[in-house]
C-alpha cells in the first residue's frame, strides 16, 4: 500500500522556495492552519525571507538563497508549521461587494437558474445569502477564489472559455465563486458585475481582498452601479 502523507510537511520549491503543506483537501480548518502559519512565519522578520503566499491547503515561502541557509530555514518552517501560535489567527475581515446581477452584466444567470432549478431572482437571493471565505488569490492579480457556494449553485465551468470577460465580472465554477479583477479570458459562469476595483496598482494596498477575508455580496440596481463606478474612474 502507498504510504500516506504526513502533515504538515515542507517540500522544496525550486532553489528559492518551499511549499509548506497542511493537508490534501479544501477545508476551512486546514486553511485556518495555513493562515496561522503564514502570519506566524511572516512576523518573525527572518533574514532573506521575501514572500509567503497562502493557498487552499499550503503556503509557498520564497527566500533569497544568497542570504539564507536553506536547510536551516526548512527546519525553522517545519517547527512553525507544527505548532503555529493560536494568537496568529486573526478575526476575518468582512468586505461587502456590490453586484449588478443579470442582463448584459450577468449573461449566464439564466443558465445557472435552469441548472439549479430556481428562478434568476432565487439564484441572486441564494448567492447573496452567505459569507464566502477568500481561500487564495491567483490566476490574475487580485482574483479571489471564494467559497463554498450554496450547493444548488455548483454549476460546472463553461465547456469553452470566453476570450474576453470584463473586469469586475462575478462568476461561478463548481463549489466556488470569484471576481475577475481585470479583463481576461475565462470559463466561469458570469452572473453579475461589480463596479469595485479589486486590483489597482496605484493604491497603497493594490489588492482589495486578501486570503482569509470574508466576502458578502450585495445586489444593486443600474443606477447604484453607475454611481459607484464613477468613483473608480481615474
Amino acid at each position: 500500500m502507498p504510504r500516506m502523507a504526513q502533515y504538515p510537511r515542507v517540500l522544496p520549491l525550486g532553489d528559492t522556495g518551499f511549499t509548506v503543506e497542511f493537508g490534501d483537501t479544501v477545508d476551512p480548518a486546514i486553511h485556518d492552519r495555513v493562515l496561522a502559519f503564514a502570519r506566524a512565519a511572516g512576523s518573525l522578520g527572518l533574514r532573506g525571507l521575501q514572500e509567503i503566499v497562502p493557498t487552499y491547503r499550503s503556503a509557498a515561502v520564497f527566500f533569497d538563497p544568497v542570504q539564507v541557509d536553506a536547510p536551516a530555514l526548512m527546519d525553522r518552517l517545519r517547527a512553525i508549521a507544527e505548532s503555529p501560535p493560536v494568537s496568529s489567527v486573526e478575526a476575518a475581515r468582512l468586505v461587502e461587494i456590490a453586484v449588478l446581477y443579470g442582463g448584459e452584466f450577468g449573461p449566464d444567470l439564466s443558465d445557472v437558474a435552469a441548472f439549479a432549478r430556481l428562478t434568476p431572482d432565487e439564484v441572486i437571493v441564494l448567492h447573496t445569502s452567505v459569507d464566502y471565505r477568500v481561500f487564495m488569490l491567483g490566476f490574475s492579480p487580485g482574483f479571489p477564489y471564494l467559497g463554498p457556494v450554496p450547493e444548488p449553485l455548483g454549476i460546472p465551468r463553461l465547456s469553452e472559455p470566453r476570450a474576453r470577460v470584463p473586469a469586475g465580472s462575478v462568476g461561478l465554477a463548481g463549489s466556488q465563486t470569484g471576481i475577475y479583477p481585470l479583463e481576461s479570458p475565462g470559463g466561469w459562469r458570469i452572473i453579475g458585475r461589480t463596479p469595485l476595483r479589486l486590483y489597482d496598482p496605484a493604491r497603497e494596498a493594490p489588492f482589495l481582498l486578501q486570503a482569509g477575508d470574508r466576502v458578502r455580496f450585495r445586489p444593486i440596481d443600474r443606477e447604484a452601479y453607475d454611481r459607484l463606478a464613477e468613483r473608480f474612474v481615474h
